[in-house]
Protein backbone atom coordinates (compact mmCIF):
# COMPACT_ATOMS: atom_id res chain seq x y z
CA UNK A 1 0.00 0.00 0.00
CA UNK A 2 1.55 3.42 -0.71
CA UNK A 3 2.36 5.85 1.62
CA UNK A 4 0.59 8.96 1.96
CA UNK A 5 2.62 11.91 1.30
CA UNK A 6 3.51 14.50 4.75
CA UNK A 7 0.91 17.25 3.25
CA UNK A 8 -1.80 14.53 2.90
CA UNK A 9 -1.82 13.10 6.75
CA UNK A 10 -1.24 16.78 7.72
CA UNK A 11 -4.84 18.11 6.03
CA UNK A 12 -5.89 14.72 7.35
CA UNK A 13 -5.75 15.85 11.18
CA UNK A 14 -7.84 19.00 10.58
CA UNK A 15 -9.95 17.63 8.18
CA UNK A 16 -13.81 17.36 9.40
CA UNK A 17 -14.86 13.94 10.96
CA UNK A 18 -17.98 14.46 9.97
CA UNK A 19 -20.64 15.85 7.43
CA UNK A 20 -19.89 19.63 6.78
CA UNK A 21 -22.15 22.23 4.51
CA UNK A 22 -21.10 21.86 0.80
CA UNK A 23 -19.46 25.39 0.82
CA UNK A 24 -17.30 24.71 4.38
CA UNK A 25 -16.18 21.13 2.66
CA UNK A 26 -15.16 23.43 -0.37
CA UNK A 27 -13.38 26.00 1.31
CA UNK A 28 -11.17 23.00 3.43
CA UNK A 29 -10.43 21.43 0.03
CA UNK A 30 -9.45 24.20 -1.30
CA UNK A 31 -7.38 25.24 1.61
CA UNK A 32 -5.65 21.87 1.98
CA UNK A 33 -4.20 20.97 -1.38
CA UNK A 34 -2.98 17.56 -1.75
CA UNK A 35 -0.34 18.74 -4.48
CA UNK A 36 1.24 21.77 -5.95
CA UNK A 37 -0.55 21.39 -9.89
CA UNK A 38 -4.23 22.47 -10.65
CA UNK A 39 -5.88 19.49 -8.39
CA UNK A 40 -8.92 17.90 -10.17
CA UNK A 41 -12.12 18.12 -7.56
CA UNK A 42 -14.30 15.33 -7.42
CA UNK A 43 -17.45 14.15 -5.96
CA UNK A 44 -17.95 10.47 -4.38
CA UNK A 45 -21.24 9.25 -4.11
CA UNK A 46 -22.47 6.13 -2.34
CA UNK A 47 -25.42 4.64 -3.28
CA UNK A 48 -28.29 2.84 -1.61
CA UNK A 49 -28.96 0.60 -4.47
CA UNK A 50 -28.43 -3.24 -5.72
CA UNK A 51 -25.52 -3.32 -7.39
CA UNK A 52 -26.08 -6.90 -8.64
CA UNK A 53 -29.65 -6.37 -10.19
CA UNK A 54 -29.29 -4.68 -13.68
CA UNK A 55 -32.72 -2.67 -13.25
CA UNK A 56 -30.59 -0.70 -10.14
CA UNK A 57 -28.18 0.25 -12.63
CA UNK A 58 -27.58 4.11 -12.23
CA UNK A 59 -26.15 5.94 -15.31
CA UNK A 60 -26.30 9.56 -16.87
CA UNK A 61 -25.24 12.83 -17.99
CA UNK A 62 -24.83 16.32 -16.14
CA UNK A 63 -23.98 19.33 -17.98
CA UNK A 64 -21.51 21.53 -15.40
CA UNK A 65 -22.74 25.11 -15.09
CA UNK A 66 -19.33 26.13 -14.53
CA UNK A 67 -17.96 23.26 -16.87
CA UNK A 68 -14.52 20.77 -15.92
CA UNK A 69 -11.60 22.95 -16.69
CA UNK A 70 -10.32 20.26 -18.68
CA UNK A 71 -9.80 19.69 -22.24
CA UNK A 72 -11.95 17.06 -22.98
CA UNK A 73 -10.83 14.99 -26.39
CA UNK A 74 -13.77 14.20 -28.29
CA UNK A 75 -14.11 11.52 -31.21
CA UNK A 76 -17.25 10.74 -33.53
CA UNK A 77 -17.76 8.37 -35.62
CA UNK A 78 -19.00 9.32 -38.57
CA UNK A 79 -19.65 9.83 -42.21
CA UNK A 80 -19.42 12.02 -45.04
CA UNK A 81 -21.12 15.60 -43.85
CA UNK A 82 -21.96 14.45 -40.46
CA UNK A 83 -17.83 13.81 -39.55
CA UNK A 84 -17.52 17.33 -41.17
CA UNK A 85 -19.91 18.55 -38.87
CA UNK A 86 -18.42 17.24 -35.99
CA UNK A 87 -15.38 18.52 -36.92
CA UNK A 88 -16.21 22.28 -37.20
CA UNK A 89 -18.16 22.27 -33.71
CA UNK A 90 -14.74 20.92 -32.10
CA UNK A 91 -14.05 17.28 -32.02
CA UNK A 92 -10.58 16.38 -32.29
CA UNK A 93 -11.17 13.52 -34.36
CA UNK A 94 -14.44 12.44 -37.04
CA UNK A 95 -14.33 9.42 -39.49
CA UNK A 96 -16.11 6.17 -39.92
CA UNK A 97 -13.88 3.13 -41.60
CA UNK A 98 -10.44 4.69 -40.43
CA UNK A 99 -11.43 5.69 -36.73
CA UNK A 100 -13.15 2.35 -35.96
CA UNK A 101 -9.97 0.34 -37.57
CA UNK A 102 -7.61 2.72 -34.88
CA UNK A 103 -9.41 2.25 -32.05
CA UNK A 104 -9.91 -1.61 -32.96
CA UNK A 105 -6.49 -1.46 -32.57
CA UNK A 106 -6.64 -0.29 -28.81
CA UNK A 107 -6.68 3.83 -29.86
CA UNK A 108 -8.25 4.82 -26.62
CA UNK A 109 -6.44 8.62 -26.31
CA UNK A 110 -9.91 10.47 -26.03
CA UNK A 111 -12.42 11.42 -23.20
CA UNK A 112 -15.72 10.84 -24.72
CA UNK A 113 -16.99 8.54 -28.25
CA UNK A 114 -19.59 10.02 -30.23
CA UNK A 115 -21.19 8.04 -33.05
CA UNK A 116 -24.41 8.26 -35.61
CA UNK A 117 -26.94 5.81 -35.31
CA UNK A 118 -26.06 3.99 -38.63
CA UNK A 119 -22.23 3.95 -37.73
CA UNK A 120 -23.01 2.35 -34.27
CA UNK A 121 -23.46 -0.92 -36.09
CA UNK A 122 -20.17 -1.08 -36.62
CA UNK A 123 -18.77 0.68 -33.55
CA UNK A 124 -21.20 -2.18 -31.63
CA UNK A 125 -18.17 -3.94 -32.58
CA UNK A 126 -15.76 -2.69 -30.61
CA UNK A 127 -17.40 -3.46 -27.49
CA UNK A 128 -13.86 -5.08 -25.74
CA UNK A 129 -11.73 -1.83 -26.11
CA UNK A 130 -14.75 0.54 -25.47
CA UNK A 131 -16.70 -1.08 -23.22
CA UNK A 132 -14.08 -1.67 -19.47
CA UNK A 133 -12.85 2.07 -20.55
CA UNK A 134 -16.88 3.23 -20.02
CA UNK A 135 -16.51 4.92 -23.77
CA UNK A 136 -19.07 2.94 -25.76
CA UNK A 137 -21.42 5.63 -27.24
CA UNK A 138 -25.02 5.60 -26.15
CA UNK A 139 -28.00 6.59 -26.28
CA UNK A 140 -29.22 7.13 -22.64
CA UNK A 141 -25.98 9.63 -22.27
CA UNK A 142 -26.48 11.52 -25.45
CA UNK A 143 -23.43 9.76 -27.56
CA UNK A 144 -25.25 8.33 -30.06
CA UNK A 145 -27.00 10.62 -31.74
CA UNK A 146 -27.67 12.45 -35.36
CA UNK A 147 -26.95 15.96 -34.15
CA UNK A 148 -23.01 15.54 -33.76
CA UNK A 149 -22.94 19.22 -33.75
CA UNK A 150 -24.37 19.16 -30.52
CA UNK A 151 -23.12 16.37 -29.24
CA UNK A 152 -19.90 17.66 -29.32
CA UNK A 153 -20.21 20.97 -27.58
CA UNK A 154 -22.18 19.22 -25.28
CA UNK A 155 -19.46 17.23 -24.08
CA UNK A 156 -16.44 20.10 -24.74
CA UNK A 157 -18.49 22.15 -22.85
CA UNK A 158 -19.09 20.50 -19.45
CA UNK A 159 -21.18 17.93 -19.87
CA UNK A 160 -19.75 14.89 -17.76
CA UNK A 161 -21.18 11.09 -17.95
CA UNK A 162 -21.87 9.22 -14.40
CA UNK A 163 -21.79 5.61 -13.88
CA UNK A 164 -21.96 3.41 -11.03
CA UNK A 165 -19.51 1.16 -10.31
CA UNK A 166 -19.74 -2.66 -9.07
CA UNK A 167 -19.76 -1.54 -5.27
CA UNK A 168 -22.72 0.91 -5.97
CA UNK A 169 -19.77 3.90 -5.56
CA UNK A 170 -20.54 6.92 -8.29
CA UNK A 171 -17.51 9.50 -8.78
CA UNK A 172 -18.10 12.25 -10.68
CA UNK A 173 -15.55 15.14 -12.03
CA UNK A 174 -16.94 18.70 -10.35
CA UNK A 175 -13.82 21.11 -11.83
CA UNK A 176 -10.78 22.30 -10.85
CA UNK A 177 -8.92 23.55 -7.31
CA UNK A 178 -8.83 26.61 -8.84
CA UNK A 179 -12.41 27.25 -9.66
CA UNK A 180 -14.05 29.66 -7.35
CA UNK A 181 -15.43 28.00 -4.16
CA UNK A 182 -19.00 29.25 -5.50
CA UNK A 183 -18.85 27.34 -9.09
CA UNK A 184 -17.40 24.47 -7.55
CA UNK A 185 -20.37 24.54 -5.34
CA UNK A 186 -22.51 25.03 -7.97
CA UNK A 187 -21.24 22.18 -9.84
CA UNK A 188 -21.68 19.74 -6.84
CA UNK A 189 -24.87 20.70 -6.65
CA UNK A 190 -25.88 19.91 -10.67
CA UNK A 191 -24.08 16.38 -10.06
CA UNK A 192 -26.50 15.64 -7.22
CA UNK A 193 -29.97 16.91 -8.92
CA UNK A 194 -29.01 14.99 -11.85
CA UNK A 195 -27.57 11.88 -9.94
CA UNK A 196 -30.88 12.18 -7.54
CA UNK A 197 -32.88 12.39 -11.03
CA UNK A 198 -31.95 9.19 -12.45
CA UNK A 199 -32.98 6.92 -9.23
CA UNK A 200 -34.08 3.14 -10.25
CA UNK A 201 -37.78 2.83 -9.82
CA UNK A 202 -37.05 -0.98 -7.90
CA UNK A 203 -34.44 1.44 -5.86
CA UNK A 204 -35.71 0.93 -1.94
CA UNK A 205 -34.91 2.94 0.96
CA UNK A 206 -33.03 6.02 1.33
CA UNK A 207 -31.03 6.46 -2.29
CA UNK A 208 -28.32 8.95 -1.54
CA UNK A 209 -26.76 7.44 1.61
CA UNK A 210 -23.18 9.55 1.75
CA UNK A 211 -21.59 12.56 -0.60
CA UNK A 212 -17.43 13.62 -0.38
CA UNK A 213 -15.87 15.53 -2.07
CA UNK A 214 -12.11 15.35 -2.57
CA UNK A 215 -9.27 17.21 -4.97
CA UNK A 216 -7.50 14.80 -6.77
CA UNK A 217 -4.25 13.93 -3.99
CA UNK A 218 -5.93 15.98 -1.18
CA UNK A 219 -8.06 13.70 1.69
CA UNK A 220 -12.03 13.33 1.10
CA UNK A 221 -14.32 15.58 3.38
CA UNK A 222 -18.19 14.65 3.69
CA UNK A 223 -21.09 16.63 2.96
CA UNK A 224 -23.82 17.39 4.40
CA UNK A 225 -26.96 17.17 1.88
CA UNK A 226 -30.81 16.68 1.93
CA UNK A 227 -31.71 12.29 2.15
CA UNK A 228 -34.88 13.39 0.06
CA UNK A 229 -33.83 15.22 -2.88
CA UNK A 230 -29.78 14.52 -2.48
CA UNK A 231 -29.21 18.38 -3.17
CA UNK A 232 -26.25 19.46 -0.52
CA UNK A 233 -26.77 21.71 2.20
Amino acid sequence: MAKHSKRYRASLKQAPKTAVPLAQAIEFIKAHPGAKFDETVEVGIRLGVDPTKSDQAVRGTVSLPNGTGKHVRVIVFAAGTQADEAKAAGADEAAFEALIEKVKGGWTEFDVAIATTDAMKEVRKLGRVLGPRGLMPNPKTGTVTDDVAAAVKAAKGGRVEFRMDRTGNIGVVAGKLSFEAGKLVENVNAILAAVAAERPASAKGIFIKSVTVCSTMGVGVPVVFNVGTGAAE
